[in-house]
């Protein structure tokens, strides 16, 4: 199987480097930049086990003419218009395309653009960033990922994608429920990235100050009630163990957009936490802490 992961930084770079070790044929399609520094440096790949370095096979979109088997996307939603644009070439008569995106809009961006027979789900659960080399660093052991049809229906496409995945060092999961972990996933990020960036610390520190856990409990709530009301089927025992999780004072958890803020990059508010707001509008719905983490992400967004 050719795949084409677009984008190598730590989410790409991690999942990449791990498929290609083992023995998949791997590229990355990367701006010109990421192209001359892993020229220069390779894949360099940071774990509690140690540093490797590999020699990926690399392509920039001005170079990329030949059509691939599975294109995954890891760019985040602020490069994903661009990301349409550049794969055009790749995608042939049966190409697949999985993204690992936050959020759900882009689901529907992908169907409008390639149809439902390319497009299937896929997400992660990963803690890595990208050091001021350029290595992919792997921060704690996790590193799953999930994929399956949209419709649920797993043909034999799909059991390729799952051959190919599941021979890498990595936990796999071969769903035929992509849409409730979709849901689940955001349900998770977003009430992780709303209390951290409103409150500005970790869980741990929030949940260790008065009020901390309301404030924790409140926001998980209205995610809850707005992904519910657009069609999300609730499994108790999942939701349950996602607000255990986040509702851990001995575990500090802080989310990649929290990460981002803190650092003052660009930051995925609106795909994160501003699509919640449009979709709880659109059943009449009021949340008022997720308008209050919104008003004070785009007043962020705006000072940069």
């Amino acid at each position: 199987m050719r795949i084409l992961i677009v984008g190598a930084g730590a989410t790409g770079g991690y999942f990449g480097a791990r498929l290609i070790q083992a023995g998949q044929n791997v590229t990355f399609l990367v701006r010109e930049g990421r192209f001359n520094q892993l020229q220069q440096t390779g894949l360099v790949l940071q774990t509690r086990s140690g540093q490797e370095t590999l020699e990926p096979q690399l392509v920039t979109a001005a170079r990329l003419d030949e059509h691939y088997d599975l294109i995954i996307l890891t760019v985040k939603s602020t490069g994903l218009a661009q990301a349409i644009h550049d794969i055009q070439p790749a995608v042939g008569p049966q190409t697949l395309i999985m993204p690992i995106l936050n959020g759900m809009r882009h689901i529907d961006t992908l169907l409008t653009h390639f149809g439902a027979d390319r497009v299937i789900g896929g997400l992660c659960k990963i803690n890595a960033t990208l050091n001021d080399k350029g290595h992919v660093v792997q921060l704690t052991p996790l590193h799953q990922i999930y994929y399956g049809a949209l419709d649920g229906n797993n043909d034999d496409r799909l059991q390729q994608v799952d051959a190919a995945l599941r021979g890498s060092a990595v936990e796999t999961f071969f769903s035929d429920n992509i849409i409730g972990e979709l849901w689940e996933k955001w349900l998770l990020l977003s009430t992780l990235g709303a209390v951290c960036c409103l409150a500005r610390g970790n869980t741990q520190q929030i949940l260790t100050q008065a009020g901390g856990e309301m404030l924790l409990q409140g926001i998980y709530s209205e995610v809850l009630q707005v992904i519910c009301a657009e069609g999300y089927q609730p499994r108790p025992a999942v939701t349950a163990k996602i607000y255990e999780l986040l509702n851990d004072p001995s575990t500090p958890m802080t989310s990649s957009m929290y990460r981002d803020l803190t650092q003052g990059f660009a930051i995925e508010a609106d795909t994160i936490i501003g699509d919640l707001l449009l979709r709880a509008s659109r059943h009449g719905m009021t949340v008022p802490l997720l308008n209050a983490v919104n008003v004070n992400l785009q007043i962020y967004q705006q000072n940069r």
